[in-house]
């Protein structure tokens, strides 16, 4: 049976390369233009049943375990040469037309929605109709019975036939008219959602139910992230953001961190410190909030009551070769990322973090070193206490919420120490190699260097910190 199956769609496929061979298209009328489409779909939509009946005649599990993929989307994308959103919709057909096997008789029981079915395989509808007439449904399928599902199923299905009432022969007549565009079905359907379900969500039940977030693919070297929020999720998290884009109280008194020049000049004559912002941060209000929700992953990463993974704490895996990290050139993968990322991704990433180091011989791991480059909770706590916040002038996140920075690049010998490290926030920490700023030690005290556009003069200045009594570095008695 499978083999004459094969040969079937063989032979499909050998018709439609002789009517895509010699140009023959090329020299059709538009009236035999339009009949080649209407046949060309309803060869489409077959094809589509004939794919959605394979899938879902096999085990959920088994079949894509078998053929050695982890998942039934890896299973689409590989043999039909599609993407994870073509996948993924072929999928949410197969769970509407699976006819699951009864496990005290063997056999196959009615499938969700049995009429649709039956007009796929008839060629009447294919998976976008399936989706456009089924979805509005699904969503409040919590709320109807089953067996007024089952009455939307067959009026779905006739309508995607095109038979219609037809008022004119009296109640209950039907007429065989021309098939609905998917707008038009996706139009039905809503209305039959209106009438079996008129009442709609509970107040307040319908935003929980849409909760959720997405992750897109990577374009364009950026994930898409989409979703909805509950209202006092959204709100904990507008919270967060403005904590770290708008730091207060916690704090260092305003203006914060002030500098000295260090090579002459008294700081009150200075004009740079005049503005107590002291930078300009051309940042859209968008950026500024994204930089916010890195702060806050990475703060809930390190943070002792997040849940483990494999026993360690969530953990970003970078992935660079060794001469493009030491010379910051080539590209990176980071796990999860779905991509190849800029080098410096991955110098930001373990300036703050362990390197392991993986030594490969034609594909053999032959040595495996790992370079402890975490700064310890002690000396986070005394860095904290010493710089209170982002050491980039005008930049007033605290230094709690920092990543503490490597002056010395640690791929340069530079240590693991307090005398080594500042903290500098998730954006300036990322474009420190391109913003123009410039930090250096000083026995053991930050001094910072500005752009031309910053300070002409391109001084090295000291923080003049606003740091407590000594006694308050202290640890408690």
């Amino acid at each position: 049976m499978s083999s004459r199956t094969r040969a079937l769609l063989d032979q499909v496929v050998a018709d439609l390369d002789r009517v895509l061979s010699d140009d023959a298209l090329a020299g059709l009328s538009d009236a035999e233009r339009v009949e080649v489409l209407q046949a060309a779909g309803a060869a489409f939509r077959r094809l589509e049943a004939v794919v959605v009946e394979t899938i879902a005649t096999g085990d959920a599990v088994e079949f894509p375990h078998s053929t050695g993929c982890r998942t039934q989307s890896e299973l689409l994308q590989r043999t039909l040469l599609t993407d994870l959103r073509g996948a993924t919709r072929v999928g949410k057909v197969v769970d509407l037309v699976r006819r699951r096997v009864n496990l005290v008789s063997g056999d196959r029981m009615p499938a969700r929605w049995p009429a649709l079915r039956e007009a796929m395989l008839d060629g009447a509808i294919g998976v976008a109709g399936m989706l456009a007439a089924t979805e509005p449904i699904e969503k409040v399928s919590y709320r109807i019975s089953a067996a007024d599902r089952l009455d939307a199923d067959e009026c779905l299905a006739r309508a995607a036939r095109g038979v219609r009432p037809d008022p004119q022969a009296g109640p209950g007549a039907e007429v065989q008219g021309p098939a609905p565009t998917l707008d038009e079905l996706k139009l039905l359907a809503e209305t039959l959602v209106s009438l079996l379900d008129p009442d709609g969500d509970e107040p307040g039940d319908e935003p929980a139910r849409r909760r959720g977030i997405t992750l897109g693919r990577v374009r364009d070297g950026l994930r898409s992230i989409k979703g909805y929020l509950t209202p006092e999720v959204a709100a904990q998290l507008e919270l967060i953001l403005d904590a770290v884009n708008n730091p207060k109280g916690d704090g260092p008194p305003m203006p914060g961190v002030a500098f000295t020049p260090t090579d002459s000049g008294a700081a009150d004559d200075d004009p740079y410190n005049s503005d107590p912002r002291a930078v300009i941060d051309d940042r859209t209000a968008a950026q500024k909030r994204h930089d916010a929700f890195a702060v806050a992953l990475a703060i809930a990463a390190r943070h002792r009551d997040m849940p483990t993974l494999g026993g360690a704490s969530p953990t970003l895996v970078v992935t660079v070769d060794a001469k493009d990290l030491e010379n910051g050139t080539g590209r990176a993968s980071v796990s999860g990322a779905w991509g190849q990322l800029p080098a410096s991704v991955a110098s930001h990433v373990g300036c703050s973090g362990t390197i392991q180091r993986v030594l490969l011989d034609e594909g053999r791991i032959i040595g495996i070193t790992t370079t402890d480059r975490v700064f310890s909770v002690h000396q986070r706590r005394a860095i904290i206490a010493r710089d209170r916040e982002c050491l980039i002038p005008g930049c007033h996140v605290s230094a709690s919420w920092c990543e503490i920075h490597h002056v010395t690049e640690h791929a340069r010998g530079g240590p693991t120490h307090t005398d080594n490290g500042v903290p500098l926030c998730w954006w300036h920490h990322r474009s420190l190699g391109t913003s123009g700023w410039e930090i250096r030690m000083n026995d053991g005290i930050p001094q910072v260097r500005g752009p031309a556009w910053w300070d002409p003069a391109q001084r090295w200045r000291t923080p003049r910190l606003s740091l407590p009594e000594e006694s308050a570095l202290a640890p408690a008695g």
